[in-house]
């Protein structure tokens, strides 16, 4: 027998901890749908609804903290729910769905375009983390 026939069996996850699964897409979208409005209905209370900028801004901030804990896939739907609420209570005329397709479209994209930037930070932070959480095999010396 040779010294590589000895099977040593060690244990992979020993001081590892797994990336972190994201949420499912449909709690992330009840969250998006429950804190849009929430967010919405604070900044009209504040009057500051009017400006539809910091609204947007406001929102888009919202679906990055948003893909943060949510997967790729829940980022479109994300985006057009924050996206409804805004159109819907933030935009002329208030309380109907419009399509103006210059400004809706832009809103869309910036709202889309923040829960992805959210999505892969969280993603690549969380994959950079891991990485160095993992330690090297070093055999110990035969004797």
């Amino acid at each position: 027998m040779g010294r590589y026939d000895v099977v040593e069996w060690r244990y992979v996850s020993h001081g590892a901890r797994a990336v972190p699964e994201p949420w499912a897409a449909p709690l992330i979208w009840t969250a998006a749908y429950a804190g849009s409005f929430a967010l919405v209905h604070v900044l009209d209370l504040l009057g500051v609804l009017d400006s539809s900028g910091l609204a947007l801004a406001a929102l888009s901030l919202f679906a990055a903290l948003l893909g943060v804990r949510g997967s790729f896939v829940a980022a479109p739907g994300t985006a057009l729910l924050c996206w409804g609420f805004l159109n819907f209570f933030g935009a002329y005329p208030t309380g109907r769905l419009s399509w103006a397709v210059d400004r809706d479209v832009q809103w869309i994209a910036c709202l889309l375009g923040a829960a992805l930037v959210g999505t892969a930070t969280a993603r690549v932070l969380q994959a950079r983390a891991a990485y160095r959480r993992i330690t090297p095999y070093t055999p110990e010396p035969y004797v």
